[in-house]
């Protein structure tokens, strides 16, 4: 069964980047303390980033996301999606304009234009696709950023809700929640390692 993965790294008050995010500085002042665990050699840390990446049968992202991950600082052969494990799953960018030119021609990128919706229905067609095509339950996983991950739990479109929780205190940047619909969330698994509680929760 294709399930809708929200899937993030959040500080402990709360924010998903550091403040003054910007291509060339994609998680913001301080935010690459965010993502510490999915470089680390932690055997839990490992085992839980290649788990998820193998079962990516398509990624949602937002325009913002996209800019950073393909900008001149972003993916390349040794640090892509899923990290050190450099996924390639079919991706889906949400946005009101296609770019120009896209830099890692070597994925798979559909620009979607009219809305997340549209771009979470068809990023579980092509992962129930690739389902089929491998023998093996794969998702649809949303990457983020914030904005476009509070909004799909707004909408009701997140099956399961993923959260890697730094022990950092921005202070500021992106928030993840900022009010929106109430949703009771099932805790279904927690995870602790040195840099990071891994936290899954079934979304009601």
């Amino acid at each position: 069964m294709t399930r809708i993965v929200a899937d993030i790294s959040v500080s402990l008050d709360g924010f998903v980047t550091g403040p003054d995010p910007a291509p060339d500085n994609g998680l913001g002042t301080g935010g690459e303390a965010l993502h510490t665990w999915a470089f680390s050699d932690d055997p839990e840390d490992r085992r839980i980033l290649r788990e998820a990446t193998a079962r990516s049968g398509a990624v949602v992202l937002g325009r913002r996301l996209f800019d950073v991950v393909d900008g001149p600082h972003g993916w390349d052969d040794r640090t892509g999606y899923g990290a050190g494990e450099v996924g390639r799953p079919a991706f889906f960018v949400v946005t009101s304009t296609p770019p120009e030119s896209v830099r890692l021609t070597g994925l798979d990128w559909t620009f979607v234009t009219t809305g997340l919706s549209d771009a979470v229905t068809a990023a579980r067609v092509r992962a129930e696709e690739a389902s089929s095509d491998s023998g093996k339950d794969l998702d649809a996983v949303l990457m983020g950023g914030g904005t476009l991950v509070g909004s799909a739990l707004d909408a009701g479109l997140v099956d399961v809700l993923g959260l890697h929780l730094a022990p950092v205190v921005l202070g500021s940047g992106t928030p993840l929640f900022t009010g929106g619909t109430p949703r009771t969330l099932v805790q279904r698994d927690v995870a602790a390692t040195s840099t990071a509680t891994h936290l899954t929760y079934d979304v009601r």
